[in-house]
């Protein structure tokens, strides 16, 4: 109960220095309390209510549909800009094959201007029908850099008008790429379109969520995958007054009571930082599985990550190198011996037997979780293969002595039985 009570007072003041940090100024009086809400007003803020509307926050304007209003904002990176070790420029120039390993083969070719890097803020973390995304951000790249337009609803009347927009726009692009938008981003918004009686706009889009790309190469080492977590760790951006994610919706919820519109500045900040987080790292996971054997990874872990992703392909021949690297470049135990015993069944695989039983003997030699399994498959080894019976034995017996199974004592009377078993007299004639 206290640890819950203390995240509640950090929150609070995290959310009082951000009131503080992008309220306007008012004399040197406090400034006024809030009002009740109150209707919007076309021609802008109503006197003496500086700051209350969007639109007098942001640089952008309120579009007008067969539905209603919203509003939208654009931004620009230019080209000469980086996003941590990211350079801005560097995008416009990814291949239009990067993503056909990563979506097994479902994007063989698709130029990246016609990228879509889609991320929305929710009402709500758990999803349903009463959950409602009222900010939608895309974000482009093309020859000028990375451009981010963001379809913000005011209040949940303009949600036609947005979902209506954001549709149209989706229409240039042929890839979709989001993170944990699979499970999340894209469900959501397809019950959305669903509930204003709209055709959800993604179905000529193919759809890669990085998230499992990323899990893949970094989940051994990072103790978490979250895109804010890899924009730190991977591309070094270190984010400043952030608003964390679980406080989103109830700033929306308060916007809606209020109409203090400068409480929205940090989402849409989030928002933006996520979706260039996001375009900057689809600059480089997919290059790993694109060239696994060529991939720049410095840690033993990532290059595990790599080679297991191989494996479950049944792409052995390459992975096995992997393997090996990653052992070499140096693994900590709890990943050194599962990583050792993928190696030799891996060799196995290519009928490398010999190599394999290399690997098995050094995991039998050593404590560790996998020598019950190593000293069986020498068990194993010798009883078919070499017909050493009382080898065999010994093995049997050195696993019963760690982990005394019924399987294990299967094998030792068998075993017993065949060493004890009088071999038949060759008659030379």
């Amino acid at each position: 109960m206290e640890d819950i009570q203390e995240q509640l007072a950090a929150l609070r003041r995290q959310i009082a220095r951000i009131d503080r940090k992008f309220a306007a100024p008012s004399g040197n009086g406090p400034g006024p309390a809030p009002g009740p809400p109150f209707a919007r007003q076309s021609g802008g803020a109503l006197p003496g209510r500086p700051g209350r509307f969007i639109e007098e926050m942001l640089s952008g304007e309120v579009v007008r549909t067969p539905h209603g209003e919203h509003f939208e904002t654009e931004k620009l990176w230019e080209r000469h800009r980086r996003h941590g070790s990211v350079d801005i420029s560097d995008l416009p120039e990814l291949p239009e094959d990067l993503l056909e390993q990563l979506s097994a083969g479902a994007i063989p070719r698709a130029h990246p201007t016609r990228w879509a890097f889609l991320d929305t803020e929710t009402t709500g973390l758990a999803g349903g029908t009463g959950t409602y995304a009222f900010l939608a951000g895309v974000g482009s790249i093309e020859p000028a850099g990375f451009r981010l337009r963001q379809f913000f609803m005011r209040d949940y009347g303009e949600e036609p008008s947005m979902l209506h927009r954001l549709a149209e726009y989706l229409e240039r692009f042929d890839v979709l790429i989001t993170y944990n938008g699979k499970a999340y981003d894209q469900p959501l918004l397809e019950t959305r379109f669903r509930m204003v009686r709209s055709r959800p706009p993604f179905g000529h889009l193919e759809h890669l969520d990085l998230l499992f790309g990323a899990r893949r190469l970094w989940k051994l080492r990072l103790e978490s995958c979250r895109l804010v977590d890899l924009e730190n760790r991977i591309l070094g951006v270190e984010r400043e007054g952030d608003l964390p994610g679980e406080m989103i919706p109830y700033v929306y919820f308060e916007y809606l009571r209020t109409e203090r519109a400068f409480r929205l500045v940090p989402i849409f900040h989030h928002n933006a930082t996520d979706i260039l987080s996001l375009a900057c790292l689809t600059a480089i996971v997919p290059f790993a599985f694109r060239s696994p054997a060529d991939a720049p990874l410095r840690h033993g872990a990532d290059v595990l990550g790599l080679a297991r992703w191989l494996v479950q392909a049944e792409r052995y021949q390459e992975a096995l190198p992997l393997l090996r690297r990653a052992v070499d470049m140096g693994l900590p135990d709890p990943l050194l011996f599962p990583a050792l015993w993928e190696m030799a069944a891996t060799q196995r695989r290519l009928g490398r037997a010999e190599e394999a039983l290399a690997v098995i003997t050094e995991l039998a030699g050593s404590p560790n979780a996998f020598r019950v399994r190593a000293l069986e498959a020498l068990a194993k080894h010798y009883e078919h293969r070499e017909r050493n019976y009382p080898m065999a034995l010994e093995m049997t017996r050195s696993a019963l002595a760690l982990a005394d199974t019924p399987e294990l004592r299967h094998r030792e009377q068998r075993l017993k039985g065949r060493k004890n078993a009088p071999r038949a007299r060759r008659l030379d004639l």
